[in-house]
């Protein structure tokens, strides 16, 4: 008696296997579960970044788990009650950069569902048409009647199971296109599919010496591997407009005075609300640490503002009452109460948002070089295969052998060689750069970089490391360093951090009193005598001395005279080379920031840049780079900054350094892996040949198909015949792409 509760198992493997592959692919759709606080984790980079942003987050009380996601560059913490504000100095002290996301503005992401899809269906259709060759080859050694038959039927169980899954994405898009009354490439594609398995059938039904169904299924396997590799080279890209929303602070500190009447702000009670309840003349407190969630203008406090996020600035601001601030720009020291002037949709964050939509959108417009063949090419083998039909049931009135030819025709001709043609040598290129350290995320950035003539550099974060270092320590006397790395370790700034690493060898003598004084610096007591650390005229230091050029900070003890000392921003590696070699190419080089001028004319002729441009905001950077494009200049942004992200995705192609905000990696179309900017010379080379070799690859399929087609069409080829001849231009294809690698 059969146990009905015994798994069943089926007669065809892909009966059994495409179920299963399916309820898979769903369950790894399922999005991972939302935690309280996701943070983003610009410079995560390894394994060991992993461990020690996990075990530092899980060691702060009230976090009751940690997770990072290493290829998002993100993390997902667990911790009811506490805010990003409670979590990101934890992950600054042990050298980590972490901004807040806002974890709404991500729910609609999904995984890479397509990719996992595609990829089950390829093991189906492969280990289906493995088990029809090896049934093909009795039937091709000899065998007879009967036992012919058998080994026909056999293949027709696992074949029309696995063309009918295998198939879905070709049926779903040729559907999708007969319905908008157009002709893609899936059309005929679908088309033969259906016929090869269909004459098939009948063949076997009537007993016939000839099936195709290994034909059919290699036809899909060939197809959807082509598929996928032009999957995989637009995978990686994500909606930059997205990660931009997803940066805004999603939640504000309102402050509601109280009904006693001339309550001061001091009195004033706090509420957290979402930012999208702001409105203008709302009163909002910004504690040290946290970023600005809209647009408004200091009425209490002094602190300093980062904004190397929005304008590329090296150095903080200074900030007191009457100062307008944007959303997105950093408070640091000192906390600061805000008079709302734009919120949510209408401050420079959202508008900033709105410009990479729009910029998105017109490039999402440019179609690569196979999908423009494509609609020439898809009409034409429909007119040829109809044509090859009408022809022989004209000319011998045998409807069978005229369906035969035609299914040969369509084979013969499927655009697999040209829908393999870009993907092949994407992939190749893809591999090619990647060795050298550069990652690509758009399937037609190669065909858009080999176009350039004009590349724009961003300078703080891309040109240099945005880093401060000190220059030398040499002004301080010996006595005294102890001193200043003990003040420099009790502050914020990016300059005492500097300054704390370059004095990091020493050890840290004992001050008291120890006072952050926002927007001017610290102060301590240090044997009786105060000391100092911070800007020149608070430490009072002459006009003439402050006013001299470069990055300063000062330092001074009770009775004696103030000591500058020096900060530079080191070059990223490999920026010479690159520039160097992008001027021997013959490319235009723009130096692009939003620092001072003084030190974006010293990077330039330290470069040899000779047109820059410093003070640009973001909308002036776009605007900078759309009007390049219409003096029909094609141009390569390179930029790393939330600043820079409207200027990556209205160039015509772009690539960020992996250090850059999440927001201008998702915008751009390339990805530097490491810190050396070298690679971006070898791009615009690599997509010169990689062009080149798409258009071989072109030539290859319009040669293959003037050659096969007339066999076909004069019945001298079978549908196996063309399904071999198929594949044998695919490899070709595939093969010509491989010489990217070398």
């Amino acid at each position: 008696m059969t146990d009905l509760g015994a798994p069943r198992i089926s007669a065809c493997p892909a009966c059994d296997a495409a179920p299963l592959a399916q309820r898979m692919a769903e369950q790894g759709a399922v999005t991972a579960p939302v935690g309280d606080v996701i943070l983003s984790l610009p410079t995560a980079h390894c394994a060991v970044c992993i461990t020690d942003v996990e075990r530092a987050l899980n060691a702060v009380p009230g976090v009751r788990g940690a997770r990072v996601n290493l290829t998002l560059r993100r993390v997902t913490v667990d911790a009811p009650g506490l805010t990003a504000g409670d979590l990101i100095p934890t992950l600054e002290r042990i050298g980590y950069e972490a901004h807040e996301l806002d974890p709404e503005a991500l729910s609609s992401t999904t995984a890479d569902r397509q990719g996992r899809d595609l990829l089950m269906r390829i093991g189906i259709a492969g280990f289906a048409m493995m088990n029809i060759m090896i049934l093909s080859v009795a039937v091709w050694s000899g065998a007879e009647t009967a036992t012919r038959d058998m080994f026909h039927w056999i293949s027709a169980a696992i074949a029309l199971p696995t063309i009918a899954f295998a198939g879905q994405p070709f049926f779903a898009s040729a559907l999708a296109a007969l319905k908008a009354g157009r002709l893609g490439m899936d059309v005929p594609i679908s088309l033969a599919l259906v016929l090869a398995t269909a004459i098939s059938v009948y063949e076997t039904s009537q007993s016939g010496h000839h099936a195709y169904f290994d034909a059919a299924v290699m036809l899909c396997f060939f197809l959807l591997v082509g598929r996928y590799l032009d999957h995989r080279t637009r995978a990686i890209a994500r909606s930059a407009a997205a990660e931009l929303t997803a940066l805004e602070v999603p939640r504000a500190t309102l402050l509601r005075p109280s009904a006693v009447t001339g309550a001061s702000i001091a009195d004033a009670a706090e509420e957290v609300v979402p930012v999208a309840s702001l409105a203008a003349g709302d009163l909002i407190r910004i504690r040290p640490g946290n970023r600005i969630p809209a647009d408004g203008e200091i009425v209490a406090g002094r602190s300093e503002i980062d904004r190397a996020l929005l304008t590329g600035e090296t150095l903080p601001v200074a900030a007191a009452p009457g100062l307008m601030l944007s959303a997105g720009e950093v408070n640091l020291t000192g906390p600061l109460v805000m008079r709302v002037t734009a919120a949510g949709r209408d401050s420079s964050l959202a508008r900033l948002t709105a410009l990479v939509e729009a910029a998105e959108s017109a490039r999402g417009r440019y179609t690569s070089l196979a999908e423009r063949a494509a609609r020439a090419y898809s009409p034409l083998v429909h007119l040829m295969a109809l044509a090859s039909f009408a022809g022989w049931v004209w000319a011998t009135g045998d409807l069978r052998l005229a369906v035969n030819i035609a299914a040969a025709v369509l084979i013969i001709t499927c655009p697999c060689a040209l829908g393999l043609a870009v993907p092949a040598v994407a992939t190749a290129a893809s591999g090619r750069l990647f060795r050298r350290g550069l990652l690509i995320k758009d399937g037609t950035a190669l065909e858009r970089l080999a176009q350039i003539d004009t590349v724009v550099f961003d300078k703080t974060g891309t040109l240099t490391m945005g880093r401060p270092w000190l220059v030398s320590a040499d002004p301080l006397p010996a006595s005294l360093r102890p001193v200043a790395l003990a003040l420099a370790r009790g502050s914020a700034h990016p300059l005492s951090r500097a300054l704390a690493e370059a004095l990091s060898a020493e050890t840290a003598a004992v001050i008291e009193d120890q006072q952050e004084h926002p927007g001017r610096g610290s102060s301590a007591c240090w044997q009786g005598r105060e000391v100092r650390l911070g800007r020149a005229d608070w430490l009072g230091v002459t006009d003439d001395e402050a006013a001299r050029p470069g990055s300063a900070a000062w330092f001074s003890v009770a009775g004696e005279a103030p000591i500058r000392l020096e900060f530079a921003d080191s070059l990223r590696p490999g920026a010479r080379e690159c520039v160097a070699r992008l001027r021997a190419d013959g490319q235009r080089l723009i130096l692009l920031s939003g620092d001072r001028p003084a030190a974006v004319a010293e990077l330039a002729a330290t470069l040899g840049i000779e047109q820059f441009h410093a003070g640009i905001d973001p909308m002036g950077k776009a605007d900078l780079i759309e009007a390049l494009a219409a003096e029909g200049a094609h141009v390569l942004m390179v930029g790393d900054g939330l600043n820079d992200t409207a200027a990556l995705a209205r160039a015509h192609a772009s690539i960020s350094p992996a250090s850059a905000l999440d927001a201008a990696r998702v915008a751009s179309d390339m990805v530097l892996t490491g810190q050396d900017l070298s690679p971006v010379a070898d791009a615009l080379l690599t997509a010169r040949r990689a062009t080149a070799r798409i258009r071989e690859n072109f030539a290859i399929s319009i040669i293959y198909n003037i050659v096969a087609v007339p066999v076909a069409i004069a019945g001298f080829a079978t549908p196996l015949i063309a399904a071999l001849a198929m594949s044998a231009s695919s490899i070709t294809v595939t093969l010509n792409a491989l010489r990217l690698r070398r």
